[in-house]
């Protein structure tokens, strides 16, 4: 599979939130707003790919040599709960309204499973390291494109006629699976 092949099919094809079902948390939590979901995208996909790097380094450099790989759960957990604490102290000292945004969703980054989850698909699929940043940015670059549309889609159904026993949850499950549905018809 070429790069761009990768690429697109783990942005569209192959979704983290949609087709692995991992984050739909925060997918679900800040998708209310679009700027919400804009600054959470942006969050989860540098989480990601730092993550993605960090924890690719670690895996290949320390635990595969010294034979520790049954470690890399607990080694990922902690390269992930590190790196969110790290952007989440950037976003509160320079981007004050993307902090209040957030909320509590930010520190909750930590334990989302879509960024676990594409650390250890990056090591389970053996990929190298210019795939592994490549699939790292798809995933991470889907799951901002997804909340953003499901956002936006959020916002139009609050001034829509929903009959009362849909509103709320109910109305956003149906419509993230009509859009997991979709994404995965692309390719």
């Amino acid at each position: 599979m070429s790069l761009f092949q990768l690429f697109i099919t783990s942005m569209l094809t192959e979704n983290i939130v949609l087709t692995k079902f991992l984050g739909i948390c925060p997918f679900i939590g800040t998708s209310k707003k679009e700027s919400g979901a804009i600054g959470m995208g942006i969050s989860v996909t540098v989480v990601i790919v730092l993550s993605s790097i960090i924890t690719y380094l670690l895996y290949n450099y320390v635990l595969v040599p010294t034979n520790t790989t049954y470690l890399k759960t607990l080694l990922f957990v902690l390269v992930i709960a590190s790196t969110v604490q790290l952007l989440e102290r950037i976003i509160k000292h320079h981007f004050k309204q993307l902090d209040h945004l957030l909320g509590i969703f930010l520190p909750l980054i930590a334990t989302n499973c879509a960024v676990l989850g594409t650390t250890l698909l990056n090591v389970n699929n053996g990929y190298s390291f210019i795939e592994m940043i490549v699939f790292s940015l798809g995933s991470g670059l889907g799951f901002a494109l997804v909340i953003y549309i499901f956002s936006t889609i959020r916002e139009r159904m609050e001034f829509a006629n929903i009959p009362k026993c849909f509103k709320g949850a109910p109305i956003a499950l149906i419509t993230a699976s009509i859009m997991a549905l979709v994404f995965s018809r692309f390719f």
